[in-house]
């Protein structure tokens, strides 16, 4: 059996280990303590916040047909939310999300998805790959302290695209493409009250402001029953303030927060922030995924096609589908 190393244990990665797992001896390499990248969740009890990815659509009939034994176990539900469009500080559109195509969301926490997908996979935790050597006709990985993780047939980096221009060897194929790539960062403001703040809706997109898209994430199924604020900031914004001192963030995503939705906020119980330095992509107009087989080296997610959960699934579901027949 061939030797297949995934570095990144996103959906994207976790996709794709899936679909050759019994083809191959695979092993999917994580740098963080958990599964899903961005679809993430942070516990701040009594609190909890999907300060990642909100939700996501299933509009291809590949992820359509993936996604239903979990919904079926629960660990995938609708969110029928109460949703508006604010245009600066004034609602402009009201909708339930039950009366149109579903919006999913993982229960009880947003990484339920991808734990449960990394369940019968070699899945190697907080552990950084930070070289890939070429080893006549394999590949040796080191981890950050230059200790050999094992020689590979295949090595596929299912990570954002500017960390893997830094881990990619130079001689693959597709390396500028990988290095046009533009990803666009974001600020997660998470907020937790002991009052109920009674706005009148559950989720909203934002335009004309700093920020884009607000939640009440206690309305998503299966969440403890605590007043809860999701604050993502435009991309643009967080553009512009990737390095801004954190207090300062804090502060002025409060008061955009504040006047976009005319309530007072400083009686929070809880206030936190997550930056994320590679959060979102525009749609691209190129293939799913990258793949050098005189190499033997790869490149998954999101970033090929969109930033989207369903885009990171098609890019490792398709790249599958490309390596079944030499494996």
């Amino acid at each position: 059996m061939k030797r297949i190393a995934i570095i990144g244990a996103g959906i994207a990665g976790l996709t794709l280990a899936r679909e050759i797992h019994r083809l191959a001896r695979v092993t999917v390499f994580e740098k963080s303590r958990g599964f899903g990248g961005r679809m993430a969740t942070r516990q701040a009890k009594p609190y909890q916040f999907d300060h990642g990815a909100q939700f996501f659509t299933a509009k291809s009939e590949p992820f359509a047909s993936f996604l239903k034994p979990y919904i079926a176990s629960g660990h995938v539900a609708r969110w029928d939310a109460e949703f508006v469009e604010i245009e600066s500080d004034n609602i402009i559109c009201r909708r339930n999300w039950k009366d149109g195509p579903p919006h999913y969301v993982c229960a009880p926490k947003m990484n339920a998805l991808a734990k449960q997908m990394a369940a019968d996979l070699d899945v190697v935790l907080q552990t950084r790959v930070t070289r890939i050597a070429g080893m006549k006709s394999r590949w040796r990985l080191y981890d950050e302290n230059q200790v050999s993780l094992g020689e590979f047939d295949w090595v596929v980096l299912a990570i954002p695209a500017r960390q893997a221009l830094d881990l990619m060897p130079e001689s693959f194929a597709d390396l500028g493409i990988i290095a046009a790539k533009q990803m666009l960062g974001c600020y997660s403001l998470m907020l937790g009250f002991k009052q109920v703040l009674s706005l009148g809706w559950q989720a909203a997109f934002v335009s004309g402001a700093d920020i884009s898209w607000i939640s009440n994430d206690s309305s998503k199924p299966g969440r403890p029953d605590c007043e809860t604020l999701l604050v993502h900031s435009t991309n643009r914004w967080a553009e512009q303030n990737l390095e801004a001192d954190h207090d300062r963030v804090v502060a002025y995503l409060l008061a955009e927060l504040e006047r976009v939705i005319r309530h007072d906020v400083s009686g929070a119980d809880h206030v936190s922030l997550q930056r994320w330095r590679y959060a979102n992509i525009a749609r691209q107009n190129g293939a799913d995924f990258l793949i050098d087989p005189g190499q033997k080296l790869a490149a998954v997610g999101d970033w090929c096609i969109h930033g989207r959960i369903e885009s990171a699934y098609l890019s490792g579901f398709r790249l599958a589908r490309e390596l079944v027949p030499g494996i």
